[in-house]
């Protein structure tokens, strides 16, 4: 039976924090988890290339989550250490793959096969291998962590080979029913309902100004239909009670 799965994101990197890189990989991973393979992401995290923290938070977030998704810090420089810091994280040595480091050595051809593109090669003992149909460089799968690197489009073009690895859980459905009006106009009636099906549906409101008018969408979502349709149908008699216009459901 399926059953909820969840996962977090690390986002590993300097260039992020100090603003210098905007990330793009939060979304399309946790978009990619919920859609594709019925995975909720409920943590997030953005750090820097810094061992220690690298460590404490792949052992925490390991244990919290099903799956915990690394971004960064697995290429060729002295600051990608990400493939180290979670060989020490689970105790396990910091070695060669031979088939990462056949595939690379292939990829590059042995003359131009340095130093730097042989240390995309080492991985924590025993990883599994996530195939990169771009730049070659594989990820890699450490007991329940998955590490990608951080150009999302790599990223993204290796994302289907992560299915491999993963349990599905149960597919989440989603409805957005976007109205004109404020949240205040609709904030206890949302709690009253939120209230109601708190074990089956989470309801958020998320306000935005489109053609000159305030509005609110409504985002519903849970892994019962029959319990979303419920919630929705309250929705709609709310709608209708306080004469709010609809701009799209």
């Amino acid at each position: 039976m399926k059953k909820k799965v969840n996962a977090a994101i690390l986002i590993i990197g300097n260039e992020i924090l100090s603003g210098r890189t905007q990330d793009r990989n939060i979304a399309f991973i946790s978009s990619w988890l919920n859609t594709k393979c019925g995975i909720s992401v409920n943590e997030v995290r953005i750090i820097p290339d810094i061992e220690k923290i690298i460590i404490e938070n792949v052992r925490l977030l390991s244990k919290k989550f099903n799956y915990l998704f690394t971004t960064g810090g697995i290429g060729p420089t002295h600051d990608d250490i990400t493939a180290q810091s979670i060989s020490k994280a689970f105790r396990l040595k910091y070695e060669f793959h031979q088939e990462a480091y056949g595939i690379l050595e292939k990829y590059y051809g042995k003359k131009k096969f340095n130093d730097g593109r042989k240390k995309m090669a080492k991985m924590p003992r025993g990883a599994k291998l996530i195939y990169n149909p771009s730049s070659a460089a594989p990820g890699f799968m450490t007991k329940n962590v998955l590490s990608l690197p951080g150009v999302p489009s790599i990223l993204n073009s290796m994302i289907e080979n992560c299915k491999r690895y993963l349990i599905k859980g149960l597919k989440v459905h989603s409805k957005t029913v976007s109205l004109y009006t404020v949240e205040s106009n609709i904030a206890k009636n949302l709690g009253q309902i939120q209230k109601k099906y708190k074990k089956f549906v989470d309801i958020g409101s998320y306000p935005f100004f489109r053609l000159g008018k305030i509005g609110v969408a409504v985002v519903t979502r849970s892994t019962s239909l029959s319990k979303l349709k419920n919630v929705n149908k309250e929705l709609m008699q709310l709608v209708k009670l306080k004469k709010i216009q609809i701009l799209k459901i």
